[in-house]
């Protein structure tokens, strides 16, 4: 229990901090004025003022806040505060203060794979047979469990994903493959056959298969700087591409909305992760540092997105969205975000 609250509050300070810290630098870069940064929020714990800027740790560690002079377009500012104001600057100015915060919550998950990464390299998974499927095209074929495929069509194949995705492209056709058996290298010529399998979604996918399941083997791959860094740019895509997807599904009713996991769900998984080591909490905190990227980049009032979707109105239009409208989309923006809350945590606490 212990290591959970304590890998979470690690996780979610590493998280605000990064998203903070986004909109600070493009901030100070525009020449906005902070009055705070706080990791936390409530009363102040310590801190220290630099210039116009209290950086400061408050006693709630759940969260963050970067308070900028004229954050508040109604609020009444000094006219000698006006040249370091945030509603003063110019709306693409804005834009960019705004979606720097989930930017460097992207830039985070890119920096923790690049370490990982660096240090332990990339895994691959062998196109090494475990099992083969009784009466399928490999079967028929003459595949056996322990061979390891070379190539297909003169293509060379270097891991499973290689592989599949060279059979799943095949259109049927007849495919000359290499195998290694033993000592000996053999061609074998196989015909895959279209299937229905399930998607990660639960939905009913076709595709081109021969009937043989991997038999677990895997290499490390040793990376220098430059392809750490194209492999960690590769994975946040991924990532953000599955959980953007996961947004659309839910959005449809494709997956239930009993899946979301809220607070106590991700406490539970940083427990987890943490006590199967650095490397896994590190992994952790870079999926979730994604999923919050997207979250905050959703058009929902309150949240960056919401005030994106304004400023990008103004730019539109020549003047800034009117007070009333304002006051209405955020009032049905908290709406929602409480409607969430209220979903996760009931999900967590039955789950």
């Amino acid at each position: 229990m212990l290591t959970s609250i304590f890998a979470f509050v690690i996780v979610l300070s590493v998280l605000i901090f990064f998203h903070e810290l986004g909109h600070f630098i493009v901030a100070r870069l525009f020449g906005v004025g902070v009055e705070k940064f706080s990791l936390g929020f409530g009363p102040r714990l310590f801190g220290k003022k630099i210039g116009m800027t209290d950086y400061r740790i408050s006693a709630i560690p759940l969260g963050g806040y970067v308070k900028m002079v004229g954050d508040e377009p109604d609020a009444e500012i000094d006219p000698a505060a006006i040249p370091f104001s945030f509603t003063h600057k110019h709306v693409f100015k804005r834009i960019l203060i705004v979606a720097a915060g989930p930017l460097f919550n992207f830039l985070l998950a890119i920096v923790i794979f690049f370490g990982l990464f660096q240090i332990s390299g990339t895994y691959i998974l062998k196109a090494s047979v475990g099992q083969v499927e009784t009466g399928s095209p490999a079967d028929k074929g003459g595949l056996e469990k322990g061979d390891l495929i070379l190539s297909i069509d003169g293509y060379t194949v270097t891991s499973w994903e290689d592989m599949s995705e060279i059979i799943s492209r095949s259109m049927g056709k007849t495919l000359s493959v290499s195998v290694r058996r033993g000592e000996s290298i053999i061609l074998i010529e196989i015909v895959p056959v279209i299937k229905t399998m399930q998607s990660i979604f639960g939905e009913d996918l076709d595709r081109y298969m021969i009937g043989i399941s991997a038999s677990g083997e895997a290499f490390t791959k040793d990376l220098n700087p430059f392809q750490a860094l194209a492999e960690s740019i590769v994975q946040t895509y991924k990532i953000t591409e599955l959980t953007v997807l996961s947004v659309i599904k839910l959005i449809q009713g494709v997956i239930p909305a009993k899946t979301l996991g809220g607070p106590i769900l991700i406490a539970q998984m940083a427990g987890q992760q943490a006590k199967a080591g650095t490397a896994n909490l590190l992994f952790f905190i870079a999926v979730i540092s994604i999923n919050l990227a997207i979250l905050n980049f959703l058009p929902i009032p309150v949240l960056d997105g919401g005030h994106l979707l304004f400023f990008f109105i103004e730019a539109i239009k020549g003047s800034p969205v009117n007070t009333k409208m304002r006051e209405i989309a955020q009032q049905a923006g908290i709406f929602v975000l409480i409607f969430l809350m209220i979903l996760v945590f009931y999900n967590d606490i039955t789950r």
